[in-house]
């Protein structure tokens, strides 16, 4: 059964589809190794990464989290430290701690290939695993994919593989599938949705804001305090997130491009001139410093670069687009006079609802749609979580996450270096206010609009679907290539 809170997991940085659904995977292949008996027996692992994973696997830190994964470590509690020196770590005898309990070999330029010129027909992020004894004999084979928002599926050993430029021959893509079976509310749920006119109808028919209505189907087979519990870990993580990257003494961010961290200047920065700026004439910038504005970009800017630096954060939808979200809700929980608890959780059930409806109907993948999917996506779903906090009707809830996605349609995905930086971290802070401007012109209005959340969503999965392959987290066009002194 499928949970809108999956759309908000706590896991580790830069990246969803590149970081978290590779040690997922990774992961995943080892337990069922380890149930299967076959650890034991297994003397060498040997890792390839497709398409888009190999393109910019080095960057996203693809390799480093497949390991950790074939470890037994899971994105929620990875070390890490730990990730981020595991490379150098296996390299010092040529060996990995296979499901963490055997050490096998494990030399890096022979077992973790990165295969740039195939992808896999399903989707752009593939990876098999392949498991040897010592007499070279394969003892386990399995394909996985990362889907996006660090979801992934398993594949089959003889998928089919095409060149990394060529288009899937038609209904071999997981897109040209039907997803209502990964994404079913299940049988108990008493208000099951699949479109954002179906909620919008389904609110008004049993007199529910959007936030009831899944707090309804989220209680249907579990405690509500379970629900909240889970809410209030999302919120904890998403707080120690901002003050972590408020508080962060590290110039720079790892990667080669030593981007520097702006974050904890422009914290010492605003803070230290909160109660003096508007009396403060003199000074031209001052009345840039003392806009709520300022403070957003902040959250967004604290919670990206700690993303970007491998840190604790939590994919909302994805890792890329993390600091959006917790932006806007720290927004909320700042500047609004009657911010509650409550609110927090009113915010992020609605979020997840839209959400929800862009991972069922379109993709949360960069490698799949663009930059569209993620941060276009996580500023749909942070409009939609402010409109309902502040008192927006169902119809108005809509509005301003329609807003939110129509003008990030077409936006690419072309990380420089293959790394979760340039754009990606300013990208945040823009989207983030975007959102909070969507929510100011749906609320002046009464709901009513001509383009509808779900005609949005749509064009943004044909517009992912024509988009080139190079504007897709390939890092081989836009920025990526055109700031050639990176």
């Amino acid at each position: 059964m499928f949970s809108v809170l999956d759309m908000f997991s706590i896991g580790v940085g830069p990246s969803s589809s590149h970081t978290v659904g590779p040690m997922s995977a990774a992961h995943a292949f080892v337990a069922s190794m380890r149930d299967d008996g076959l650890v034991e027996r297994t003397d060498r692992v040997k890792v390839t990464l497709y398409g888009s994973l190999a393109l910019t696997g080095l960057g996203h830190g693809t390799d480093r989290a497949v390991m950790a994964g074939l470890e037994g470590n899971v994105p929620a509690t990875v070390d890490t430290q730990h990730m981020l020196r595991i490379r150098e770590t296996c390299a010092l005898d040529d060996t990995l701690n296979l499901a963490g309990v055997k050490r096998i070999g494990f030399h890096y330029d022979k077992d973790m290939v990165f295969e740039q010129w195939k992808r896999m027909a399903a989707h752009p992020n593939g990876m098999r695993f392949q498991a040897f004894d010592a007499a070279g004999s394969l003892v386990d084979e399995q394909v996985w994919y990362s889907i996006g928002g660090g979801f992934i599926r398993q594949g089959k050993p003889d998928d089919l593989m095409i060149g990394i430029h060529e288009r899937p021959p038609e209904g071999t893509a997981f897109a040209d599938e039907d997803e209502s079976a990964s994404t079913d509310f299940g049988p108990d749920a008493p208000y099951p949705f699949s479109s954002c006119a179906e909620l919008v109808s389904l609110c008004r028919e049993h007199h529910l804001s959007i936030a009831e209505l899944v707090w309804a189907n989220e209680t249907a087979t579990r405690s509500g305090v379970q629900v909240r519990t889970a809410i209030d870990n999302v919120w904890r993580v998403m707080r120690e997130c901002v003050d972590h990257g408020c508080s962060s003494t590290e110039p720079v961010l790892p990667g080669g491009l030593d981007v520097p961290r702006r974050a904890p200047k422009m914290y010492a920065r605003l803070a230290s001139n909160a109660d003096v700026l508007r009396r403060d004439r003199q000074r031209r910038d001052a009345v840039l410093e003392s806009s709520d504005a300022a403070w957003v970009d902040l959250f967004a800017l604290a919670v990206s670069e700690e993303n970007a630096g491998g840190g604790r954060i939590v994919t909302a939808p994805t890792n890329g687009s993390a600091g959006i979200i917790p932006a806007v809700l720290h927004y909320y929980w700042h500047f609004v006079d009657d911010a509650n608890e409550q609110g927090v959780v009113t915010f992020l059930l609605t979020a997840g609802a839209i959400g929800y409806l862009f991972k069922r109907n379109a993709s949360i993948s960069g490698a799949e749609v663009g930059c569209q999917g993620e941060v276009g996506s996580a500023c749909s779903m942070a409009a939609a979580g402010l409109a309902a906090v502040m008192g927006g009707t169902p119809e108005q809830v809509e509005n301003a996450a329609e807003i939110g996605i129509e003008h990030n349609l077409g936006l690419t995905c072309d990380p420089v270096g293959g790394l979760v930086q340039i754009p990606c971290i300013e990208r945040n802070a823009m989207a983030a206010n975007t959102a909070i401007n969507a929510v100011r012109m749906a609320m002046l209005g009464d709901g009513s609009h001509i383009v509808s959340l779900d005609q949005a969503i749509r064009t943004m999965k044909e517009t992912g679907e024509d988009m080139m392959a190079k504007y897709k987290e390939t890092s081989k066009g836009g920025l990526a290539v055109n700031v050639v002194e990176c």
